[in-house]
């Protein structure tokens, strides 16, 4: 049961990262120097990105239930919280690090920093809601 609840929450942290990047997209690939094609798209190779950031999501997941379940966070405030934690202040800060020695737009580090803050909080919350 365990596997299906890690499953899901990382669905639902993809889930809220491709509404998170469609909403944002065109700021997002301005912050990136990314350039659209014809269609106002980023060009990307297929399939491969989304693949990799489904099963990214996912060991994300599980790697916040086994914390969860080693610090006894079991209340959906206590996950709301702890993945809130999580993303702003152990990925966001890892990610500004990158960013900032790659010479990245600061607003790239918004956007991202607040899918990884805003995607942790909402696996925090299905791990514990269940």
């Amino acid at each position: 049961m365990d596997y299906l609840i890690v499953i899901g929450a990382g669905l639902a942290s993809y889930v809220f990262g491709a509404v998170w990047y469609m909403t944002l997209a065109s700021k997002w690939m301005a912050a990136a120097g990314i350039e659209a094609d014809d269609n106002g798209r980023p060009p990307n190779a297929g399939p491969t990105p989304y693949i990799v950031a489904l099963v990214c999501a996912i060991i994300v997941a599980g790697m916040m239930r086994h914390i969860f379940s080693l610090s006894g966070i079991d209340t959906i405030g206590a996950g709301l919280v702890s993945g809130f934690g999580v993303g702003l202040f152990l990925v966001t800060p890892w990610l500004a690090t990158n960013y900032v020695f790659a010479d990245r737009s600061r607003k790239l580090i918004l956007i991202d920093g607040g899918f990884a803050t805003g995607g942790c909080t909402i696996i925090g919350v299905v791990l514990t809601a269940i």
